[in-house]
């Protein structure tokens, strides 16, 4: 954290060394720059200033209402997450005494002077100054509605109000969130998280109004609720109804409606913090907003106001993080300037601030969500080009200019795209508008096509936070030596804001860097410098059994003692679940550290359905199955009314189980000798098989028993992705083999093993390894074959990917496992022996321990209440999940004409 205070108020700290090695500029010749206000604009304002020498022959005093240092606000929701509020600072530890800045804690201004131009704050402190700057950002709106005042009401801003919220949660089981808008979700997405049932109400008629379109509002809503979030639109609270006490119980709306609640949070959007402004006679808006002109001055020209306090010389006033860093450069370029010494006043007019791309990218809840440019196309002309998937919650929209040029975008759900589209606006794209909002293979040539870093131009800007532009980027790889991306964020500072560019970021680089001839990053994260295969060989090679020893010792410096992030963590969980043997960990993935690795599927041991609801799948080795088992089947979901379908791997699955019905449905299942059939983990889905020499005419060897045996021995195993297999009796091929992971087919003289095959989007026919083998070895070749794909493929990469990225493909892969060029077919065997050793089914497991139960609940503060949110409707003698459509016919899209269809 920040230094503190210095003993006597008023005396300027000692300045650190210069950065260009000159000696400080003496007190006495030190004019003084307060700053009012340390938040992420404040901070960012004192880098800058720190940036072109300012803090060098300025004394600079900052004076902050809170009891800590700048942090990130943007994501400040990641604290329900794991992240400690040392985490989010954004201020390095020695930043203050190394540019010698007098930061106040806990201490803010209350009155400012212009006469005598000195400030005074709360503890009595008063500091002349020659320069004062407002950051004093923004307050949280909360609408005039009686009770708001009562115990049990929050705001949503600062980290003390996620300390308060997070202890009152406790003992709370229903919430609302007063306000749709971005705050909002995420302060909907922390109360699900806390385990309260969580309602959303929005005055907008659509969730992000300001941020998305109809058709976008609409699928964030679908995806919101199928969530188990209530979400109430076009209403507004009309009163916070509480006890004798003071207490909340209720919330009463405008449409005559109420929602039992324990618990309020407004997040109904912000206003400017302009009154210490009003108060010192400085110019404001008419509808708050201390006026600036494009230098950032106020009205006073040694005043300056930036961030979400200031109204912009364009009239608006901006509440996204990027307009105040800009505001923040154009200040401190300007004071900069002014603070000169004679003669070294750089060339050129004053920085101007003119206005702001309003362009946003979030995950929110776990969607993705951005829109950018003229998203709501309110230009003349204008066309629209939407894509809209009502089954995945897609929902695409560009809007398209006369003159084919790109205007703006909504995308929800998939924003993918967002890192090359937003810089491509106000440019004809290099590709039709129809091939940019499409699915990648649904192009109309069937190629799926897609921009490419390639495709910007070097005054792209790509890093919208910090106005870092595509050529920026190149520049610090070709001109500053930077041949990593974090070298490169350290060096521009893009990708260091929102972090909304980072794909594209690493894109630009690694292009940048690849025709250099320089060494590409291919680190698996920004937290591992190592590749998943190199963190395979650490893990085995080490025998590290926790992710937060992996991290400690071989991570990036910067990431050490950290968390980890959605990309590693599940990850290292996959690679120590599939080492567990053999480095002695615990392979069970809800044990301990493991359960917070998980993949969401993995955290219930259930794939996580459409509505909220889980889908269970019982273990049906070979497609195989008795009578009385199907009768279990049966019982089971006749019991407990779940749909039930007979799927294309040869199993049966059970759909529409709430979270706290998984432990009773399963310990029925397992009673009746079923195991978990790993449908949730990258592990072995299936290995079908047709029915084989035993019944069918043609078969020549038994399909079935060699299909069973597989699947018992590889079940419950590990891997970058889900395995698939199959074994046809014959070569009339009536399982289908040579379209999975690995298959096998059966001849006269044993069996073909075929690998790398897969179905699905990209279908790829498996290419035979090796032919006429005996059962020993076909598994012999097996074993060595998964063991040395989970030990060098990718993060996500399927068999055939790998197959056709690992060098030398498949004549490689053949000399490994079948002739053992490298030496390591002992150490495979060894490694695939240990995993069938010591295999337990995780269901039989969980279901022992009682503390292991104890997570499959909706509620964690009311474990025995069903979420209500999961509801189903009849269909076809079943149920179906009860889900709002997409969008409906009444959605307007405006034709070039500018009429609507």
């Amino acid at each position: 954290m920040a230094a503190a205070a210095t003993p006597h108020p008023n005396s300027a700290a000692t300045p650190g060394p210069s950065a260009s090695g000159t000696a400080p500029v003496p007190d006495s010749a030190r004019p003084t720059l307060v700053v009012v206000g340390h938040g992420m604009v404040g901070q960012r304002f004192l880098e800058e200033l720190a940036d072109r020498g300012v803090t060098e022959r300025s004394r600079v005093v900052v004076l902050c209402e809170e009891p800590r240092a700048a942090y990130d606000r943007v994501q400040l929701t990641s604290y329900f997450a794991g992240r400690t509020p040392e985490d989010l600072s954004l201020v390095e530890a020695d930043f203050m005494d190394r540019h010698g800045i007098e930061l106040h804690l806990g201490d803010p201004a209350t009155t400012v002077d212009r006469e005598t131009r000195t400030v005074t704050a709360r503890s009595g402190l008063t500091v002349r100054y020659d320069a004062l700057v407002l950051a004093t950002g923004s307050y949280p709106f909360v609408p005039p509605v009686p009770g708001k005042d009562s115990t049990g009401c929050f705001v949503y801003r600062t980290i003390e109000d996620l300390l308060a919220i997070e202890e009152y949660a406790k003992n709370a089981r229903a919430g609302v969130v007063v306000g749709g808008g971005l705050l909002g979700l995420e302060a909907a997405g922390a109360l699900k998280g806390l385990g309260v049932h969580t309602h959303i109400v929005e005055f907008n008629p659509r969730l992000m109004a300001l941020q998305v379109d109809e058709g976008g509002g609409s699928a964030l809503r679908r995806t919101v609720e199928e969530m188990g979030l209530e979400v109430h639109t076009g209403v507004g609270g009309k009163e916070i109804v509480a006890d004798d006490g003071g207490t909340v119980t209720a919330m009463a709306l405008s449409d005559g409606s109420s929602i039992d609640t324990d618990l309020v949070i407004f997040s109904a959007g912000v206003r400017p913090r302009d009154q210490l402004a009003r108060d010192c006679g400085l110019t404001v808006g008419e509808r708050g907003g201390i006026s600036i002109d494009e230098q950032c001055r106020t009205s006073d020209p040694a005043v300056y106001a930036i961030g979400e306090c200031a109204l912009a010389s364009d009239g608006r006033v901006y509440g996204l993080v990027a307009p105040g860093y800009d505001m923040a450069r154009t200040a401190a370029e300007n004071i900069a300037r002014s603070t000169a010494p004679a003669g070294d006043a750089a060339d050129g007019g004053e920085s101007a601030f003119t206005g702001a791309d309003l362009s946003t990218k979030l995950k929110l809840l776990g969607v993705d969500v951005a829109s950018f440019g003229d998203a709501h196309g309110t230009t003349d002309g204008c066309l629209d080009v939407v894509y809209s998937d009502s089954r995945s919650g897609v929902y695409k929209k560009l809007v398209i200019g006369s003159e084919g040029e790109l205007l703006g975008g909504v995308l929800v759900g998939d924003a993918e795209a967002y890192g090359m589209l937003r810089p491509l606006t106000g440019s004809v794209p290099p590709l039709a508008p129809e091939q940019l909002v499409l699915p990648a293979g649904f192009a109309a040539d069937g190629g799926g096509a897609a921009l490419g870093p390639s495709a910007l131009p070097d005054s792209a800007v790509l890093c919208n936070c910090h106005n870092v532009t595509k050529g920026t980027v190149r520049a610090a790889v070709t001109e500053h030596s930077c041949t990593t991306l974090p070298e490169v964020k350290k060096c521009t500072k893009a990708g260091t804001g929102c972090g909304s560019c980072i794909k594209t970021l690493t894109a630009v680089v690694n292009d940048e860097l690849a025709a250099n001839g320089a060494t590409i990053d291919s680190g698996l994260c920004g937290c591992f410098p190592h590749t998943r295969a190199e963190l395979y060989e650490i893990v085995r090679t080490l025998r590290v059994t926790t992710f937060a020893e992996l991290l400690d010792s071989h991570g990036r410096p910067e990431a050490r003692d950290g968390d980890g992030c959605e990309v590693c963590k599940p990850t290292v969980g996959s690679i120590i679940a599939s080492l567990a043997p053999s480095v002695g960990a615990d392979g069970y993935v809800l044990e301990g550290e493991q359960a917070a690795l998980q993949d969401t599927n993995d955290h219930f041991l259930a794939n996580l359905q459409r509505n909220g609801s889980y889908s269970i799948v019982p273990r049906i080795p070979g497609g195989e199955i008795t009578p009385e088992k199907l009768i279990v089947i049966g019982e089971v979901a006749r019991d407990f009314g779940l749909y039930t379908k007979i799927t294309g791997g040869q199993r049966i699955d059970l759909f529409g189980a709430r979270v706290d019905q998984l432990p009773q449905v399963w310990a029925r299942l397992v009673d009746a000798g079923f195991e978990s059939g790993h449908a949730y983990g990258k592990a072995l889905r299936t290995v079908k098989s047709c029915v084989g020499q035993t019944w069918c005419r043609y078969g020549v060897q038994d399909s079935v028993r060699m299909a069973i045996d597989l699947e018992l021995r590889y079940r419950g195993l590990r891997s970058p992705h889900k395995l698939k297999s199959a074994v046809s009796g014959c070569a009339r091929e009536c399982a289908e083999a040579r379209g999975k992971d690995f298959g096998i087919i059966a001849t006269s003289n044993g069996w073909n093993l075929y690998v790398g095959g897969n179905g699905g989007a990209d279908p790829r026919h498996a290419d035979l390894l090796a032919q006429d083998l005996s059962d020993a070895e076909l598994v012999r070749l097996i074993d060595r074959f998964l063991m040395f794909y989970i030990r060098t493929a990718d993060r996500l990469e399927r068999t055939s990917a790998w197959l056709e990225r690992i060098e030398g493909g498949l004549d490689h892969v053949r000399d490994v496992v079948v002739h053992d060029s490298l030496g390591l077919c002992d150490e495979l065997e060894a490694l695939m022996a240990a995993h069938v050793s010591h295999y337990r089914d995780e269901w039989a497991e969980t279901l022992a321990d009682p503390e292991r139960l104890a997570r499959f609940v909706s509620f964690v503060n009311a474990p025995d209440a069903p979420d209500p949110s999961v509801q189903f409707v009849p269909e076809r003698d079943q149920v179906k999940p009860d889900l709002t459509l997409l969008a409906g016919p009444t959605l307007p899209i405006r034709t070039l004409e500018g009429t609507s269809v």
